[in-house]
């Protein structure tokens, strides 16, 4: 459904993207992540016909982003980051004019605008001049104007921006039932987010993709470890020691103490499950075990040990 291959984009003698290369299957949701500066909305203005690339090509339901640019904008809905609004009008006539210039047939409009309005959570201020509403009430009518012709891909950058954590939860769920009938990509800085909403990732850094696919491929790929979080009622030292001498576990780290209790993070091979052990050996020490249990890898945590990584990589070595 979109298909881009070796995009570049330059500005003046800075490339903001190069050689940018990745598909997103039909009906699949995900999530195009990375710092600030790195190319995600320049990306996203390639593949929204909204700017050109300086090179590389970009297929989007089937079409050429340069040359069928109006077949791809008829089967897109694009909210850009900064929603370019029309703030002298009311949100009810507004949608219906998108509606209008994307082809909506009459005698659909009024249900589709109406639809839009409820499934946005914006009917309530249907005839509000757009200019007079808040914040997160104008994120809102700049979705219902990106789905209200029901477009077969979606490109969404920071959807929920600006708005308070009830609106992103509703936000959030409406997104997510669009799999499966929409392909959509995002663009957010809320990883938890992606990782309830999205079924894969696209991760890019100064300007080049750095790793994609499915996001518990990634967690394997750069965390082929287990961890198990434990707190445990003995001599910090001893407990450290006692646990790391269990067969498979390659690293005990300390977390914060609390009401005479140690914490640890204990760090093993992936195919070892050392908790049992941990208990037994709780047991024979006379330990008190107040908790044991695993803890899985974030999509924050990989995120950061990627682009944490390519710094790395270029810093200078003294």
């Amino acid at each position: 459904m979109i298909e881009v291959e070796r995009l570049t984009k330059h500005y003046g003698p800075v490339a903001a993207i190069r050689d940018v290369s990745f598909n997103v299957a039909p009906g699949q949701i995900v999530g195009f992540l990375g710092p600030n500066g790195a190319g995600k909305s320049t990306a996203m203005r390639i593949l929204a016909c909204f700017m050109p690339a300086s090179s590389g090509r970009a297929r989007v339901a089937g079409h050429d982003v340069l040359s069928e640019s109006m077949e791809v904008r008829r089967r897109i809905g694009y909210l850009p980051e900064n929603v370019p609004l029309y703030t002298d009008m009311r949100v009810a006539p507004y949608l219906d004019f998108v509606a209008e210039v994307k082809g909506v047939p009459r005698s659909d409009r009024k249900r589709r605008v109406a639809d839009v309005m409820d499934r946005c959570r914006v009917a309530d201020v249907q005839n509000r001049l757009i200019g007079k509403l808040s914040k997160g009430y104008r994120q809102r009518v700049g979705l219902a104007q990106a789905i209200v012709s029901d477009p077969e891909v979606l490109i969404l950058d920071e959807p929920t921006i600006g708005l308070d954590p009830k609106q992103i939860t509703e936000i959030r769920s409406l997104i997510k039932s669009l799999a499966g009938q929409h392909t959509v990509i995002l663009s957010t800085h809320i990883l938890p987010e992606v990782s309830m909403v999205c079924s894969g990732v696209i991760i890019i850094n100064k300007g080049s993709i750095v790793a994609q696919g499915p996001i518990d491929t990634l967690v394997e790929q750069f965390f082929p470890t287990a961890r198990v979080e434990v707190e445990i009622v003995g001599p910090p030292p001893a407990v450290r020691e006692r646990i790391r001498a269990i067969a498979g576990v390659l690293s005990v780290q300390d977390l914060a103490a609390a009401n005479g209790a140690s914490r640890f993070v204990v760090e093993a091979a992936r195919d070892r499950d050392v908790r049992s052990e941990i208990f037994q050996m709780a047991a024979q020490q006379r330990w008190e075990l107040l908790e044991l249990k695993r803890v899985g890898m974030t999509l924050e945590e990989v995120f950061i040990r990627i682009v944490a990584g390519e710094e790395a990589e270029e810093a200078p070595r003294s």
